[in-house]
């Protein structure tokens, strides 16, 4: 089994790369972030016509979530209501949350909200969601020994996941505060696949577009797969594909996949 992770930002703009890779790459599923288009529009006909399942939880411009599978997924979940109920309904106006079965593994696909600057009011609203999505994985846990959490989570857990490792601290999507909030839904139960075969720092998953960042190999490690206790042992390697990134017209991140 393979699971892979990677935000697109943009599935329509993004949609040939995503089909070419698909097709070098035939992962068991592919959870993209930064879908940024509403479900009616989403381009669901270019994976039917490649016999792949979709699943998808999107908003028109922003945000997000996508699942795309070689075989259905059963128990599909879209948002934290969909586990939590209507009382979290309001952190599901921004579509960033989507779950599915494969087997008797629970896949979560997330895209954790980026939070602008620290102390900001988005920067509070990061760490609220981050609050809400610590119940939500306590939830599914209980219902799902085996379970999968990747994504964007805008947040690079170690300084040695920085290019600059005295950026972390004291930089958006490296504070204390981020970082303690990530560390506490580890808590629960759930590892670093990547970091179960590579401790050393210099591996990337996303790079600026801005000054160079990818030709300069700028870059920060903030899409990761993390894995339940139950799941951990059986994970054979973790791999974080750049050529993507070296594409024309590229997203600013690249897939990241875990082998079982």
């Amino acid at each position: 089994m393979k699971i892979t992770t990677w935000n697109v930002n943009s599935i329509r703009t993004r949609l040939e790369h995503v089909t070419d890779w698909l097709g070098e790459n035939p992962v068991d599923v592919l959870c993209v972030q930064e879908t940024k288009v509403q479900d009616k529009q989403f381009p669901e006909a270019a994976f039917r016509d490649r016999n792949l399942q979709v699943e998808f939880f999107g908003q028109k411009s922003y945000n997000g979530v996508a699942l795309i599978s070689q075989e259905p997924l059963t128990a599909v979940a879209r948002g934290f209501s969909a586990v939590l109920g209507d009382s979290v309904s309001e952190w599901d106006e921004q579509k960033r949350v989507i779950s599915g079965m494969l087997g008797d593994v629970r896949v979560v696909n997330l895209y954790v909200p980026n939070g602008s600057a620290i102390a900001s009011e988005k920067y509070e609203y990061k760490l609220g969601w981050l609050a809400v999505l610590k119940d939500y994985l306590a939830k599914l846990l209980e219902e799902s020994p085996k379970l999968c959490v990747c994504g964007d989570f805008n947040i690079a857990l170690e300084n040695k996941d920085i290019y600059k490792p005295e950026k972390g601290g004291n930089h958006i999507m490296a504070s204390e505060a981020e970082r303690e909030a990530l560390q506490e839904i580890l808590g629960l139960g759930l590892r670093d696949s990547f970091r179960k075969f590579t401790d050393e720092g210099g591996h990337y998953s996303w790079w600026d577009y801005r000054a160079a960042g990818f030709q300069r190999n700028r870059g920060w490690r903030i899409d990761h797969l993390y894995l339940s206790d139950a799941l951990y042992d059986d994970a054979a390697d973790c791999t974080i594909d750049a050529t993507p990134r070296g594409w024309e017209k590229p997203s600013d991140h690249t897939p990241v996949t875990v082998t079982f």
